[in-house]
C-alpha cells in the first residue's frame, strides 16, 4: 500500500509517518506539510490511501478531501485530527474513515484494513462506493453519533436534507434522501414517493387515507404511497413475506 500522510504541524507528520512505515502493508510512506504539496504528489503518482489533518492554513483538510474525490480514480481518503466534531462532515465527503489524534498503533491498523476493503480486490471489478451508509452520522446536542440504517423506518425528504425516522425520536440528515436511495436501495429501502424513502420490511399494513390514497404503516407513522409506486411496493411487500424478512 501506498500511503500519503498531509500535516501542517512537523512533530505530528513525523508521528504519523513513523507509525504508517511501521504498519503492516505499508509499502511506501511520502509526507506534505500543506494542500498543496500533497496536490502536487497527487498529480505525479497515485496513492492507495491519503491519512489527512483537517486544521490547516490556506485550503483546509475538508477541501482538500472534495477535490480529491473529483479526481478518476481517487485515493481513500482518512482524516487524522484533534477535533471530533467534523465527523459528520468527513463522512459524508466519503471518508473510510475519521482518526482522532492521539493514534494508537491498534487504531491505525483498523483504519488501513477499512482502505483496504474499500479498494476493489479484484483490479477489474468496480470499486464499491466508499459512503455505503449502513450507519449515517446525526448531529446530538453537539456529539456526532451514527444511527444503523436497519434502525430507520423511513426517511422523510426536508428540503435538501433528509429526516430519518427510527423507533427514538427523528433526525436531521444533511443527506438527500435522492442520495440516500442510491445507497439503500439493495438494503430494503423503496422510494414510494416523491418525498419519501420506506423500509419495506417495517410495514405493517398498507392502509386507505381519507381521500382514498395509499399509506404504508409503520411503527413511527404512515407513510404516503404514490400511485406510480403503490404496484411496485405491493409486489416488494409479497416478496418480502415470502421470504421471511419482516421483523
Amino acid at each position: 500500500m501506498r500511503v500519503l500522510a498531509v500535516d501542517d504541524v512537523g512533530p505530528a507528520l513525523d508521528e504519523l509517518r513513523r507509525l504508517l512505515c511501521a504498519a503492516p502493508g505499508v509499502e511506501e510512506v511520502e509526507t506534505a506539510p500543506d494542500a498543496l504539496a500533497a496536490v502536487r504528489l497527487l498529480q505525479a503518482s497515485a496513492f492507495d490511501a491519503v491519512f489527512l489533518d483537517i486544521a490547516m492554513p490556506g485550503m483546509d483538510g475538508m477541501e482538500l478531501a472534495a477535490l480529491f474525490t473529483r479526481m478518476t480514480e481517487p485515493p481513500a481518503i482518512v482524516f487524522v485530527t484533534a477535533f471530533d466534531e467534523h465527523a459528520a462532515a468527513a463522512y459524508q465527503i466519503g471518508a473510510v474513515d475519521y482518526l482522532l489524534k492521539p493514534i494508537s498503533a491498534e487504531r491505525l491498523t483498523a483504519a488501513l484494513d477499512r482502505v483496504r476493503r474499500f479498494a476493489a480486490p479484484d483490479p477489474a471489478a468496480s470499486r464499491p462506493p466508499v459512503d455505503a451508509l449502513a450507519a449515517v452520522p446525526i448531529e446530538l446536542g453537539g456529539r456526532t453519533r451514527f444511527l444503523r440504517r436497519d434502525a430507520v423506518r423511513f426517511a422523510e425528504a426536508q428540503g435538501d436534507d433528509g429526516r430519518l425516522h427510527p423507533p427514538e425520536g427523528t433526525h436531521l440528515l444533511r443527506i438527500p434522501i435522492s442520495r440516500l436511495e442510491g445507497h439503500w436501495a439493495d438494503a430494503g429501502f423503496l422510494r414510494v414517493h416523491r418525498g419519501f424513502l420506506l423500509a419495506v420490511a417495517r410495514v405493517r399494513e398498507l392502509r386507505s387515507d381519507i381521500s382514498g390514497g395509499l399509506l404504508a404503516h409503520t411503527d413511527v407513522g404512515d407513510v404516503p404511497v404514490s400511485r406510480r409506486h403503490a404496484r411496485e411496493l405491493r409486489e416488494r411487500l409479497l416478496d418480502a413475506a415470502t421470504k421471511g424478512l419482516f421483523e
